[in-house]
């Protein structure tokens, strides 16, 4: 007789423990970007499932969390490139705090890039210092080189984004950068909380 198995969802419709892999896997099937685990007992199941994460040696590695009190930003494509647009929200409540009309055609990266340098210059406007989060490493790098290095040609339909860009690399070498800039960890904490839901 098959030992008895509990199937730990962290990610999926419904995330839970589940007592058979039918279960489990009515969960997890064609769900993007679903955790599960199986496990021998019910009490590491639930223990596992508690801490969040895979195993409690896991648990014990990965303690970091991240800032609520700060301001976490994220960009909506359609394609790429594409029409871009941006937004910055409250990481605690997820409410807006600034948001860029579309612009016709740009990048993913170039978006980032725009979102974080907004984020900064409407902090300084507000004589506010909060972290920021984006999870875009590659913008991030840009901001900290204080120059962004797309790939998308200047021409008459990227004249509007490269605009910008202009200004943001302007403001960067004519500001000093007070608050960290971080990389969200969407692994450990699901999708940023300016995400567009477009995945």
């Amino acid at each position: 007789m098959a030992k008895k198995k509990y199937y730990v969802v962290w990610k999926g419709r419904n995330p839970g423990i589940y007592q058979s892999w039918p279960e489990c896997q009515e969960q997890v099937s064609g769900y993007k970007g679903a955790r599960f685990k199986s496990f021998s007992s019910k009490e590491e199941a639930e223990r596992a499932y508690h801490s969040g994460t895979k195993t409690p040696s896991e648990h014990s590695k990965k303690q970091e969390t991240y800032i609520k009190e700060s301001i976490s930003v994220d960009v909506g494509t359609r394609g790429n490139p594409g029409p871009v647009e941006y937004r910055g929200v409250y990481t605690k409540d997820g409410s807006i705090l600034f948001e860029r009309k579309p612009f016709s055609k740009g990048t993913n990266n170039m978006g980032e890039f725009l979102a974080i340098v907004h984020a900064l210059d409407w902090q300084a406007k507000q004589e506010m210092e909060r972290p920021i989060y984006s999870d875009s490493q590659t913008a991030i790098t840009w901001v900290e080189n204080k120059k962004a290095k797309p790939t998308l040609p200047r021409d008459k339909t990227t004249k509007e984004i490269w605009d910008a860009i202009d200004w943001a690399e302007k403001w960067l070498q004519t500001h000093k950068i007070s608050v960290p800039i971080k990389k969200w960890d969407t692994q450990a904490w699901g999708e940023i909380k300016a995400d567009y839901e477009r995945k």
